[in-house]
């Protein structure tokens, strides 16, 4: 169990994290939002879940794109920007921003000779939109489920074998089925970089963005947060879990 005190440090390194990617995003004018556990800690919480040792943010592709182009350049010395392209041992397809003041060991890394950058992060997603139809949710399920089998051992994919080829073609066979986002009746969708769950989400019922506090501060969440998070989860996260069921993704954190 990671020290309290330990991780409410780490959490605060990581929404002044947060803060940097949200001001080169207005700077930018690049849509994001919160998602996934960092969502439903600010509708539960108004901040970070307390053992909660990560930030989840989603953007529309074509900005994700964009911020790819111009982040770099942006953020301070205490950020490294990680993709496979800046860290060659770094084996996933979604961006990292990783603190440079402190060190996460997750537990599917615990005891491994770890290469890549471990400082603690902030997630960033790209999302696509499809046409609402049963067939394009089995197609999703189903490639989001061969993504995970082709993909390298995470906290996700305990059991992935790492094919990047195979991975990629996958991911680029869902962005065949992005429509773009002056549409209706549609669904939204992660792209399959991070193909932890395959949830949809009405369009209408995530833009147009709003804002909702988060550790006292004010970030773009869905128009409708209660519609993401049932979709993503499936259990009653209104509720707080039995503390046995309160576990961080991490086996250990370093502050430097």
């Amino acid at each position: 169990m990671i020290e309290p005190r330990i991780l409410r440090r780490a959490q605060l390194i990581m929404l002044d994290m947060l803060v940097e990617f949200d001001a080169i995003c207005q700077k930018h004018q690049l849509q994001y939002w919160l998602d996934s556990g960092t969502l439903l800690g600010a509708v539960r919480h108004k901040g970070f879940i307390p053992w909660d040792d990560d930030i989840d943010v989603s953007m529309p592709l074509e900005d994700y794109e964009k911020f790819l182009n111009v982040a770099r350049s942006n953020f301070s010395s205490d950020i490294f920007f990680q993709t496979s392209e800046t860290d060659k041992n770094f084996k996933f397809d979604y961006i990292k921003l990783r603190s440079n003041k402190a060190r996460i060991v997750e537990f599917h890394e615990k005891d491994k000779d770890i290469k890549y950058h471990q400082g603690v992060f902030v997630d960033i997603f790209p999302m696509l939109v499809i046409e609402s139809s049963e067939d394009n949710k089995r197609l999703y399920d189903d490639i989001l489920k061969d993504i995970r089998d082709v993909s390298s051992v995470s906290l996700h994919t305990p059991n992935g074998i790492d094919d990047p080829v195979k991975r990629a073609a996958l991911v680029a066979s869902l962005k065949q089925k992005h429509l773009g986002w002056a549409t209706d009746k549609s669904k939204v969708i992660y792209g399959g970089e991070m193909p932890d769950v395959a949830a949809w989400f009405d369009i209408d019922k995530v833009f147009p963005l709003t804002t909702m506090g988060f550790e006292g501060l004010s970030f773009p969440v869905p128009s409708d947060p209660a519609h993401y998070l049932d979709a993503i989860y499936l259990f009653d996260y209104r509720q707080l879990p039995p503390e046995n069921k309160r576990i961080t993704h991490a086996h250990s954190i370093e502050v430097y």
